[in-house]
């Protein structure tokens, strides 16, 4: 399961529509939070944590596609994480 939080104070910048695009995936949960702590970012540009993990865009839409792309990444480092210790 991957997580994806996301800042109410960032609402402004239309991440309200990417918040509710990503509820509809099977893998992805969405944590909505007052404050993530994250303030500059927050101010200047759509982003969320993904697994921890800050990714920011230019654009609410560019965000959707960037959050999708950092959790197929960090998938994929799981599993050659996972096919390394199994080698062990």
């Amino acid at each position: 399961m991957n997580i994806v939080e996301f800042c109410v104070s960032n609402m402004h910048h239309g991440t309200d529509t990417v918040l509710e695009k990503l509820e509809q995936l099977p893998d992805v949960e969405v944590i909505e939070y007052g404050c993530l702590g994250n303030c500059g970012e927050c101010y200047l540009s759509p982003y969320a944590l993904v697994n921890g993990e800050s990714v920011v865009a230019e654009t609410a839409e560019q965000l959707y596609g960037l959050i999708l792309e950092a959790i197929r990444t960090q998938e994929e480092q799981r599993s050659a994480l996972d096919k390394l210790l199994d080698d062990l």
